[in-house]
């Protein structure tokens, strides 16, 4: 089943690297707060870390008891870094399979250029229905988490 895509792009004045070391301390982690019923993080913390990071591992409880697992699987702090959601909890485990979050850099001057996507893939048509929805939230919540790294 085709996933569904969001992507929002922004601008700030930190490093890429900055925005990559934010994105490994998991203590920030909980600034993330959703959007509407979309829940936010609680709490998250390293499962495994790896000392190449590819492969660590974050365990992430949700505001609404629900949880899951972040795997980084590229990292690339100059360029690109791609986390894979999965081990959904209810009720998104009957809704999902997994997602793709990705974060792509581009430098010019004293600027980053960021780009952030997130490919959700559905497991069977009525979790594409129920995905659409929300991917319009955790669109919205990008888009309120992305001042956090302005």
């Amino acid at each position: 089943m085709k996933p569904i895509q969001i992507e929002i792009h922004g601008v700030t004045s930190k490093s890429s690297e900055e925005i990559c070391a934010a994105l490994l301390d998991t203590e920030r982690w909980s600034d993330f707060g959703g959007y509407s019923i979309l829940p936010g993080i609680k709490h998250a913390h390293f499962e495994i870390r790896t000392p190449e990071v590819i492969g660590s591992r974050i365990i992430v409880q949700n505001t609404d008891g629900s949880a899951h697992i972040e795997e980084i699987v590229e990292w690339d702090p100059a360029k690109k870094v791609v986390l894979k959601f999965q081990a959904f909890t209810p009720p998104l485990k009957d809704i999902a399979s997994h997602f793709i979050e990705t974060w792509e850099f581009e430098r010019s001057n004293t600027e980053t250029h960021t780009k952030r996507s997130m490919s959700m893939y559905p497991n069977h048509l009525f979790g594409w229905l129920i995905l659409l929805p929300i991917s319009r939230l955790m669109k919205k919540a990008f888009e309120q988490n992305a001042k956090q790294f302005s």
